[in-house]
Formats: structure tokens, sequence, C-alpha cells
């Protein structure tokens, strides 16, 4: 049997069911991943889909799938164009019978699936890996779906849910489908992201250091909040957007963790974290398009327009709030802003600013280095008042927070000469 694996936010081989699945079932499979022209053309809302920094975590996310794939003597076949056009192309020109990949909550993924299913004559297996639970352990629907991310989170407790066990790697892959790769080889690396660098080795190295290494998780309850440096976060986020690190095996390690020095507020403050990332998947997964809409999931409309001049001000960190300039200047640089960091900005252009909250998580999309759809649409919504907030809106005193979490003033300090530097993407 014939087999082709599409792989998309699951770049690893570990904790990889479809993977597993494939490779039990075919003698001779092609590993395919797709490059989308349209991620890197302007949207609506004035962003790319994707943006330099997370342009590059991909590349050395896929250099690193390549290496480990040619272990198994298989390689990474890389095409640029519609997936929806290219795989059925593969699929007549190599008779393959089966189309494996991993389940993802996103509109956009989600539908591209649905039609694969629909068009091709050979079977799609499609399977869960993404979520910390599987979508039979899950109790609710859309309809009674919870309102806050308190009330999902004791129904998951009341269910007594534990995430699924991550499994192993293949054993062994099947025999390669040599295919052409229109991408690959050669590409030099514009961007110094370190200490980030793409690829499943590197997000575990990056998970030893913060459970193991450091006294990071011990003392993470205390240093969450803060806005720069390396370990006051697990800085996880990244890989566990583009999948190079599964989920599962976070809670895995935590529970670990948990079993050797026991429970503490600080790992029950990194188990609730996971559990927000879960929260934001399910919503995406029951609400779809209505994540993105000016209303929200509420229906509510928000008193907010696009004011260019506001926005701009915003984007570039030349507005009269030095914290947000702040905040957004790291992000220009670096690709990353702190959860707290993304709290103060957002309600700064919602609040201060009265800009439609879409236009910000678009900029968002584009600039962060560990966008993951569900995460940032479902933060901004909560933000903007039209998700999950019980509140209704979230307006942040700016001065206060200011003074709460860098009180010395030294991050805006650091931030307060920086320029965003010119987007350089490939296509």
């Amino acid at each position: 049997m014939n087999g082709l694996y599409w792989f998309r936010h699951d770049l690893r081989l570990a904790d990889n069911p479809a993977l597993v699945a494939l490779s039990k079932r075919c003698s001779k499979a092609l590993m395919l991943y797709v490059i989308d022209p349209s991620w890197f053309k302007p949207t609506n809302h004035q962003s790319k889909h994707m943006g330099r920094f997370r342009e590059e975590f991909l590349y050395q996310s896929l250099r690193a799938l390549e290496k480990e794939l040619k272990k198994s003597k298989q390689r990474l076949v890389v095409k640029v164009g519609n997936p929806l056009e290219i795989i059925p192309q593969l699929c007549k020109k190599h008779d393959i019978d089966l189309v494996a990949a991993t389940d993802h909550p996103g509109v956009y993924e989600r539908q591209q699936l649905a039609y694969l299913n629909r068009t091709l004559s050979c079977e799609v297996m499609v399977s869960e890996s993404f979520n910390l639970f599987l979508k039979n352990q899950i109790s609710f629907n859309k309809e009674d779906f919870p309102q806050t991310f308190t009330q999902f989170k004791k129904k998951i407790s009341a269910q007594n849910l534990l995430p699924c066990i991550p499994i192993a790697k293949p054993d062994s892959l099947p025999t390669l489908i040599d295919e052409r790769r229109d991408l690959w080889g050669g590409q030099e690396f514009v961007y110094d992201l370190t200490p980030y660098h793409g690829g499943e080795d590197s997000g575990l190295v990056q998970l030893n250091q913060f459970f193991w290494k450091t006294q990071g998780l011990k003392n993470y309850k205390a240093t969450r909040n803060g806005f720069d440096g390396w370990q006051f976060s697990s800085r996880l986020s990244a890989w566990l957007a583009n999948g190079t690190l599964s989920v599962r095996t976070v809670a895995a390690e935590l529970d670990n963790y948990e079993y050797r020095h026991g429970r503490s507020d600080s790992t029950e403050a990194m188990y609730s974290e996971l559990l927000w990332r879960e929260y934001f998947q399910w919503m995406m997964h029951f609400f779809g398009s209505s994540m993105f809409a000016f209303d929200g999931i509420k229906k509510k409309r928000p008193l907010t327009s696009f004011y260019c001049q506001n926005y701009k001000a915003w984007e570039q960190g030349t507005t009269e709030y030095p914290i947000v300039n702040a905040c957004m200047r790291q992000l220009n640089q670096t690709g990353y802003m702190s959860n707290r960091g993304r709290q103060i900005v957002a309600s700064c252009l919602v609040n201060e600013l009265g800009v439609d909250w879409r236009f910000g998580a678009a900029y968002f999309e584009q600039q962060l280095l560990d966008f993951d759809v569900a995460t940032n649409y479902g933060n901004w919504q909560y933000l903007a008042g039209v998700g999950a907030d019980p509140r209704g809106q979230r307006h942040f005193n700016l001065e206060k927070q200011a003074k709460d979490y860098d009180p010395d003033g030294s991050f805006v300090a650091k931030w307060a000469t920086a320029t965003p530097s010119e987007s350089l993407l490939r296509f």
C-alpha cells in the first residue's frame, strides 16, 4: 500500500498517532509539507498570516524534521502552492492508497481535510494529537459549551478527565516514495532567533531545561507575569504552536515532575495554562468562523472601529503609553511578547485607542513566533469583551500595570529606543 503523510501542525515523529498508523499500514510513503504562498500575502486587516519570525522558526523546524526522517531513510518533500491542488496531483502520480494527517481545530485546516475527504478516491485517515483530550472524551457541545474558563475547568475536573498519554515514535517508517522538492536545500536563515530554535529536539531540550535543569517550573507561579528574560515562563508555546512538541508530552512531564516533587502552586499554575490553551482549542472547534467575527462568539458588537493613526502608533510602539510601546517594540524586534504584555497592549488598542480588536489579532498573527490561531483569537475576543470573559470586557489600568510589573522601569527603559526591524519574507 502506498501512503502520503501530510505534515501540518505536527512537525514531529513522537506522539504522532496518524504517522504511526500510516507506518503500520503502508509499505511505501511520501512525507509531505506544503508551504502556501497565501500565508505571506496581506489580509483584510493590514497584516500577513505569517511574518518573518515564525517563517524562520518554521524553516528551522522543517530542517529538523528532515534530519529525523533521514535517520529512518525517509525524506521530507516540501512543495509550494495550494495543498488542495498539490495533494490530488501527488495521489494520482504515485497511486496513493492512503492519505494521513493530524486533526486541527482551525477553520482553514478543517475545511482542507473535509475537501480532501470528499474529492480524493483514496482513503483519508485523520488522527487527534493536537489537544490534551480526544473528542469522545469531551461531554459538551456548542450549545452547552462552558461560557467561562472556570466553568470549563470545573467540567474537566468533574469528569475526572486526564490528558492522553503521549505515544512513542514509529518503530520504522515506510520506504520513501521519491518526489521532487520545490523549496529545499541551501536556504540561509536570515534571522537569529536564539535562544529559540525550531525542531522537536530543541523543544524537548527547552522542556527539560525549564522543568529540571533550572528553577523555572519551581518558581513559575511567582515569575510568570514577567516581561523579559528567558526563564520567567516556560517559553514552550512556539514549539506547541507548530507541533514540534506535543502538548501531551508537556502534560506527561508535568505529571512526572509532580510525582517526584509533589504538587505546588507553580505546577497547578502550569497545568492551568495548558488548560487555557485547551479551552481555546475547543472553542475554535465548536464556534469556527465566529472566532474571527467582529461581534465574537457572544454576538456582541464592540463600540470600536478602525482609526489608522491610532493603529499605526500602536503597531509601531509610538503611543503615549510607555509600557505599551515597550511591549510592542519587543514584539517587533523579537517576535515575542509575554502573556502579561499581550493583555496590556490588547486592552490599550481596544479601550484607549478604540480600534477594532481584529486588527490587533491579525498583527499578532503576523508577528508572533508562537502564533496559535485558537489561542490568539480566543484571547483577543476575551480582552475585547466578545468572547469568554465573564466581566464582559477587560480594561487594564496601564499606569498600574507598569507599576506592578515593571516597578523599576527597567523593561520600559530597555525598549525605549528600539525601532521595528524591516520585514523580510521569501514570498
